[in-house]
């Protein structure tokens, strides 16, 4: 059955596919019966035939037998006449037949098939050479229809196969997605929403369909629609992967917070198949972080209340002790430098959030150094690199640079009119360097005596102590050069 399944020989028969070319043998050559034969293990099988109705023959008795074994043209006049078949039951039998020509249909791979043959009742006389030429073209040409069949009927059944495996493959995929806890979608290219899994039908309540298309968005909550809509199209015509946080509404008519995410599907050639995306849950953890971000501005607010209040008992206890107004004052600003750098860290409302970005070193440093810029030109420059900083090296950067600006407005360039400071913040992949640059103020000497006041003290803290860096003085004429190193790692754990 080798043979025949190849060909798909009962397909051919049937349709008649091959019985063209035995009509045209059977007039070319004048003979009766014409037949395009295939050769199997066990049968002769007739896929084209003129002049009989037989569907072939067993292979043992099968005359084309001879020119299979052979793979050249066979002619025998009077089958009777020649010891090879004079006793075959073709030829014996009730059929009777006396003439055989048979040419032979040769695969590719050299291999015969089977053959374009012509029977006769009775002895015929020796076909011409234009019909033996004839003979041949049309075997090539049946041969050519054979393996046009061949062909089709692979790529039917690889189609088949294919269409198998997609069945196969989409109904695991349907089978996983609806095990899945989150809601699964999948969309066209253009976006048309054609598949949700059974989780999505079950939160929303919808009916199935109902949110095919565009219609997914009317469960989205009044106030979500449009930003959902700008970010999802900014999707489709970038590509870029999706992602949006909104409220959805749930079957009992609740609005809860859902995180939707999507991402395309792309083919060899870099174009998109599909977006598959997915929407969880997360309104429990939605709720818990807006309490959460309650409960720490209200301890963050406290915090820099209990600053203020410090303040306030320093300067009340300076009115009565007027020898401790002095300290106090330095005592009381530097509480406030603190106050100042908790508040740029610490957690805000819409409403309350520093204009700066609450990671910033520039930002906080513009905080501190505000009280010391003029309306028509800044004192203080800050210059650089940024770097991201935290609430940990917050508290020492603070008191590092409001001890620098307070002795410069006391002793050096912001004493005057004139006087400037740069800070410059340079940044490699192992530490930042914080240097520190007074000018036009009053000349400067270097200490006969390292210094060892509070403020040098404090500095020494901040910077050493706290932040793990180094600190470098050049004590020159035109103003004070102080630069702070300090390891990348300790202005912010990210």
């Amino acid at each position: 059955m080798r043979v025949l399944s190849r060909y798909d020989a009962r397909h051919l028969r049937d349709a008649g596919a091959l019985d063209d070319i035995t009509s045209f043998a059977a007039k070319l050559c004048e003979a009766p019966v014409a037949l395009v034969t295939l050769l199997d293990d066990d049968e002769q099988y007739f896929v084209g035939r003129t002049g009989t109705d037989l569907e072939g023959t067993p292979r043992d008795v099968a005359l084309c037998g001879h020119v299979a074994a052979t793979g050249t043209f066979l002619e025998v006049p009077d089958l009777t006449g020649d010891d090879r078949f004079a006793c075959n039951p073709l030829v014996t039998g009730e059929l009777a037949l006396r003439y055989y020509a048979g040419m032979p249909m040769i695969t590719a791979d050299d291999e015969v098939i089977g053959t374009l043959c012509i029977l006769d009742f009775a002895p015929h006389v020796r076909l011409s050479d234009l019909q033996r030429e004839g003979l041949a073209v049309l075997a090539r040409a049946a041969m050519a229809r054979l393996r046009t069949r061949e062909s089709t009927r692979e790529q039917d059944e690889a189609a088949a196969r294919s269409r198998v495996a997609i069945e196969d493959s989409e109904r695991r995929f349907r089978t996983l997605a609806d095990t899945m806890p989150q809601m699964v979608w999948s969309t066209l290219p253009d976006g048309y929403h054609d598949y949700y899994n059974a989780r999505w039908y079950d939160f929303t309540g919808t009916p199935a369909g109902s949110t095919d298309g565009e219609g997914w968005n009317d469960v989205f909550h009044p106030d979500d629609q449009a930003r959902a809509w700008d970010i999802w199209r900014h999707s489709l015509a970038t590509g870029e992967p999706y992602q949006i946080e909104y409220r959805l509404r749930h079957f009992d008519g609740t609005y809860r917070w859902v995180l939707g995410r999507a991402l395309p599907i792309r083919d060899g050639a870099g174009a998109i198949t599909r977006w598959f995306g997915t929407c969880t849950d997360i309104h429990a953890q939605k709720l818990a972080m807006e309490e959460r971000e309650i409960i720490s501005q209200e301890l963050s607010h406290r915090i820099k209340n209990i600053f203020a209040v410090i303040a306030g008992l320093i300067q009340f206890a300076a009115r009565s002790r007027p020898e401790f107004a002095p300290a106090a004052t330095d005592l009381r600003q530097r509480i406030t430098a603190l106050g100042r750098a908790h508040d740029f860290v610490r957690p805000h409302s819409a409403q309350s959030r520093p204009s700066a970005q609450q990671d910033s070193l520039k930002g906080l440093l513009a905080d501190l150094f505000e009280p010391y810029q003029q309306v028509d030109r800044d004192r203080v420059r800050v210059e650089g690199d940024d770097v991201m900083i935290d609430d940990r090296s917050a508290t020492p950067l603070s008191l590092l640079f409001h001890e620098l600006a307070t002795n410069a407005t006391k002793y050096g360039a912001l004493s005057t009119g004139n006087g400037v400071v740069v800070l410059a913040i340079a940044a490699d992949d192992d530490a930042i360097a914080l240097t520190w640059t007074e000018r036009d103020g009053p000349a400067v000497v270097e200490p006969a005596q390292a210094m060892t006041g509070f403020g040098s003290q404090l500095i020494e803290m901040s910077a050493v102590r706290q932040l793990g860096g180094t600190v470098t003085r050049d004590w020159a004429s035109e103003g004070l050069t102080m630069t702070v190193r300090v390891p990348r790692g300790a202005f912010s754990r990210r």
